[in-house]
């Protein structure tokens, strides 16, 4: 890795950093191209998978060990975006995404993300698809990936190279809460760059992807769920995975849920006291209440589909 320049970023699919660039959001000094660098393999190892940043989408869900042992991943993958797109956008990209709350597009309006300091006007403006959870008072944008989701239910580590060495980060993890540098998006310092997506092996259990949007694609998601549900033969949880998109500023993994759910019996009623567990933490805002029924019945209906 070559010494960082300041003002510059990476470009590889360019299917939403040239967007912003298009809008003013985004305005780099330079652009490196980092599409033919040789992380664009699909390998298994160690029991699980090893999935290079430079990965188109296409490629990834319809990778026959992706469909066959990550069904989860390859669904949440065709959950986001468009054909045209998917066939573009790569891995890291795909997870680097930035959030479409309309403020942030907009240069003429404020906000906190593009501009620090200079306020949030969603919180009192348009912010019907905005966040319910883990929001501050300077920024209430929700993260768009669905593949991130798919990854924080599935305990992934994303391997990075940068300035300061190698490292690997995990899932949930790379993604950050606003608190008052919402301007941050991830964890990741200047010059780091994403290498490889690391799987653990499958998780027991069957799992599912499910999304809630306002039109049937190219939409992003209102709210969506990664879940994966392991039940013992007496019927008891003996795992689950719950992974929320849509709701927060990052992926949200359930973890409230999990435990109310760990060692219960397998049914409806149980499946609503976990889902109510966690989203007792909710905050609603003024026009995006209806969340909150919304990911209580998500957690619920895919749970009971899982059984």
């Amino acid at each position: 890795m070559g010494a960082y320049r300041p003002g510059s970023m990476y470009l590889g699919g360019g299917t939403n950093l040239v967007d912003l660039m298009r809008l003013g959001v985004a305005r780099p000094d330079l652009l490196v191209d980092v599409s033919r660098l040789p992380y664009d393999r699909i390998e298994e190892a160690d029991g699980g998978l090893r999935v290079g940043a430079a990965v188109r989408n296409t490629d990834l869900a319809v990778h026959p060990v992706v469909r066959a042992r990550y069904p989860m991943l390859a669904r949440s993958v065709l959950s986001g975006a468009s054909g045209q797109v998917r066939a573009m956008a790569t891995v890291a990209g795909n997870l680097l995404q930035r959030t479409r709350c309309p403020y942030f597009q907009d240069v003429s309006k404020p906000c906190n993300k593009r501009e620090p300091g200079s306020g949030c006007p969603a919180i009192d403006g348009h912010h019907h698809n905005l966040a319910i959870l883990g929001y501050s008072e300077h920024c209430v944008a929700t993260h768009p990936s669905d593949l991130a989701v798919a990854l924080a239910a599935l305990d992934a580590r994303v391997l990075v190279t940068g300035p300061g060495g190698d490292r690997a980060i995990p899932m949930p993890g790379l993604h950050r809460l606003p608190d008052d540098r919402p301007d941050r998006d991830t964890v990741l310092e200047p010059g780091d760059l994403i290498t490889t997506v690391e799987l653990p092996p499958p998780p027991p259990g069957v799992s599912r992807y499910r999304k809630v949007r306002e039109r049937a694609s190219f939409a992003f998601a209102l709210v969506s769920i990664a879940a994966v549900l392991d039940v013992s033969d007496d019927g008891t949880v003996r795992d689950c995975r719950l992974a929320l998109g849509g709701v927060a500023h990052a992926p949200w993994r359930a973890y409230r849920a999990e435990e109310a759910l760990r060692g219960a019996p397998a049914r409806a009623e149980e499946f609503a006291r976990a889902a109510d567990a966690e989203l007792a933490q909710a905050r609603p805002l003024a026009h995006n209440g209806y969340k909150v029924p919304l990911a209580h019945n998500l957690i619920v209906r895919t749970l009971q589909e899982l059984l």
